[in-house]
């Protein structure tokens, strides 16, 4: 299972949000460029519509495919109340020939997308193990088949924040509770809600982004 939220923020406070992150989670900056080729079944493949994420990660001399399906939100009065999202999450390494595999299976071509950025994990041990990834992405689409050099932007002049951490049956609950007081140290600067429900933009951001810039951002505090 995977427990997220996520929200935007103005491509002009990425820098003071990385330095949030950078005094947050006192760990490397990991560069994030991933090609992403969602595929949908087609007609012989049920009569229930599905589909998966092909992801290539751009940032290793040679590609490195994985393969994503994505569940639908746990639902009920008890998921309703959570500030994340919980769904179930299979992925799995993949070689090289995973696009024509899948067009071989039946799989149709939805979209494509080129997110570019950076991530930074943070590991928490009280009360349970959590690891959260952070990534702070630019979303682009690409209006021709796999023209990564013509991707243009989704959002002009936005980033996509997004948090996420494994979780389990037995341990939800608490792994969101983690993800949700993370979240509040970067409410500062963006506004991070379950996917789908659109939070807005943090009005006095740039007073805060101007605070992180000059002072060099903050020490680990979790």
């Amino acid at each position: 299972m995977e427990c997220v939220v996520q929200g935007i923020i103005e491509a002009k406070h990425v820098d003071a949000l990385e330095v949030l992150l950078q005094g947050l989670c006192g760990g490397l900056r990991e560069t994030v460029k991933v090609h992403e080729i969602c595929l949908k079944t087609g007609p012989n493949l049920g009569a229930v519509p599905s589909e998966i994420h092909l992801l290539c990660s751009l940032t290793q001399p040679e590609p490195v495919w994985r393969v994503r399906h994505t569940g639908g939100a746990m639902r009920g009065a008890g998921a309703e109340q959570l500030p994340a999202l919980v769904r179930p999450v299979l992925e799995s390494g993949i070689g090289n020939s995973a696009l024509r595999f899948m067009y071989a299976l039946g799989y149709k071509l939805d979209y494509e997308l080129l997110r570019s950025g950076f991530s930074f994990q943070f590991h928490r041990t009280i009360p349970i193990n959590v690891n959260i990834t952070v990534s702070v992405t630019a979303v682009n689409r690409l209006p021709k088949m796999h023209t990564l050099d013509e991707a243009v932007p989704v959002t002009p002049g936005l980033h996509l924040v997004q948090l996420t951490a494994p979780a389990s049956p037995d341990n939800y609950s608490e792994v969101v509770g983690a993800i949700s007081t993370f979240a509040e140290f970067l409410a500062p600067l963006l506004h991070l809600s379950k996917p789908g429900v659109f939070a807005g933009i943090v009005p006095t951001a740039s007073t805060a982004a101007a605070a992180l810039v000059s002072r060099g951002g903050v020490t680990k505090v979790l």
